[in-house]
């Protein structure tokens, strides 16, 4: 320290002034400042913590579960045969991988369940429960049949919702399921044949076939209907059941065609055979495989597409071999390029759209309470469709945009009415797939050996079609998720009110 002329003391040279304390406005934005950095720098969550499971749940109608009084339940494997029991029959009766796992995962939550892990493949559903310091558990259950039910589904989703809400226990959720597995279909067989046959006929009037192309697509698919029903007695396999329908409904067409229906009227094949194999198609495999594939589970996503295409190629091979046999019995080649311009008004073709959707519905065994908001949600598709059709969004376009609402709309409704969204998007969007180009693709292919590569541009053009369809009705549901929170909320309110 230095002496000053006038003998003060001076620091020296060098030395930093003091500095004047912080006040506690600068200590917080200096606290904040710091938080900030490293917020940028290590994000808000560690980049290797593990993802609970229940966070699987969000966006769900199952978020949030309400965890029972009972607190962790102590006869834990009753409750894991429960929960793979009821993914069994969610399987069985259509539902998606997601729609599977996040209700195991809702259930085992809600009854105290905590350390589960679940495995899902195409066939099969694995659980595995392991607790700290305790003996783990794992139990696997394998789905062998399939069968259309959207009813029992509707039952199993609301029956979820019931025990997510804390209303029920796992003894009355037990004797709940065993009650839907066991209750019978809401439309009994003969009913399911009618109204496939009346399916067929109201499509072909709406693709613009006339009453005469109507009544024989209506003969030719009770005919189907009575066919597959007797091959699935005698255990033959849905490829070459599938393969046999399409086959007859084919070779009606084309005879009927070649000498004329009994009435006298020129009908044109093509149109026919459309309506008759529209309801062949895996329509709902195909959108649960597209759904799987999005959601993260390729393994259940590749099982499904390829159980599709083998149904895709079973339709084409019955197609192919009737037209071979038809060309051997010396019949005419089929003008694959004739378009049919409406047969009827718009309003008669919206009646008729609302009709082929409850037909579909009861086809697929729909609760009765859904069919009309069904064919709701399809003629609002249909107006879409042709909407798109107008202003120019071309022929792969359009349909993809109409699924997208009916996708959406399918999910509002659907749990306001307590199903998934699955049992309402389905039969609504089964009019939108192209059976008339997979018809004349298949015709060239088969028979103009010439124009091999234009029919399959037309089966690329198809698949584009059916895959942009699946994709919409998944990409409106992901849209009415946030629209649907509410919805989920006030169902899980009034089951707890129950």
């Amino acid at each position: 320290m230095t002496k000053a002329p006038d003998g003060r003391r001076r620091p020296p040279t060098g030395a930093l002034p003091p500095t004047e304390p912080l006040t506690a406005h600068q200590v917080r934005q200096n606290a904040a400042a710091k938080r900030m950095l490293r917020r940028l720098v290590q994000g808000e969550n560690p980049p290797t913590a593990p993802m609970s499971i229940v966070d699987r749940l969000a966006g769900s109608p199952y978020a949030n579960p309400m965890i029972q009084a009972g607190g962790v339940d102590t006869s834990a494997r009753k409750t894991i045969d429960f929960a793979l029991h009821l993914a069994e029959s969610m399987f069985r009766y259509g539902a998606g991988a997601l729609e599977v796992e996040t209700s195991i995962i809702a259930v085992t939550a809600a009854l105290g369940l905590k350390n589960i892990e679940v495995d899902i493949t195409n066939q099969s559903v694995a659980l595995n429960y392991a607790p700290k310091d305790q003996t783990p558990i794992t139990l696997l259950r394998v789905v062998r049949s399939w069968t259309n039910n959207y009813a029992g589904l509707a039952q199993v989703h609301q029956l979820v919702t019931d025990i997510v809400a804390g209303g029920v226990g796992r003894d009355e959720a037990v004797r709940r399921l065993e009650e839907i597995i066991r209750s019978s279909k809401p439309f009994p067989r003969w009913m399911v044949t009618v109204a496939f046959a009346v399916f067929a006929a109201v499509f072909v009037g709406v693709l613009g076939g006339g009453p005469g192309a109507s009544a024989v697509a209506f003969g030719s698919n009770i005919l189907v209907s009575l066919l597959a029903r007797q091959l699935g007695r005698w255990r033959v396999p849905d490829f070459f059941t599938t393969a046999s329908c399409a086959f007859l409904v084919t070779f009606i067409a084309l005879l009927l065609w070649r000498f004329g229906s009994p009435v006298g009227i020129q009908i044109a094949p093509a149109i026919v055979v459309v309506g008759g194999i529209l309801l062949l198609l895996p329509t709902g495999r195909l959108v649960s495989s597209v759904q799987d594939a999005i959601n993260g589970f390729p393994v259940t996503a590749a099982g499904r597409f390829l159980s599709t295409m083998l149904t895709f190629g079973a339709l084409v091979s019955g197609i192919s071999v009737a037209f071979v046999v038809g060309a051997r019995m010396g019949m005419e080649e089929i003008d694959v390029t004739e378009t049919f311009p409406p047969a009827y008004p718009l309003w008669a073709l919206i009646i008729m759209v609302a009709v082929a959707v409850v037909a579909i519905g009861i086809t697929e065994q729909t609760a009765w309470n859904l069919l009309l908001p069904t064919a709701a949600v399809g003629v609002v598709g249909h107006l879409v469709l042709l909407g798109a059709d107008l202003i120019g969004m071309g022929a792969r376009f359009s349909p993809a945009v109409a699924a997208v609402v009916i996708g959406l709309l399918a999910r509002v409704i659907a749990l306001k009415m307590g199903a998934p969204q699955l049992v309402v998007a389905v039969p609504a969007a089964l009019i939108l797939l192209p059976g008339l180009t997979i018809f004349r693709s298949m015709y060239v292919l088969t028979i103009e050996e010439s124009q091999i590569l234009l029919g399959a541009g037309g089966m690329l053009n198809a698949g584009a079609i059916v895959l942009g369809v699946a994709a919409g009705i998944v990409l409106g549901d992901t849209l009415a998720r946030p629209l649907t929170r509410s919805l989920a909320s006030n169902e899980r309110r009034r089951a707890r009110r129950r």
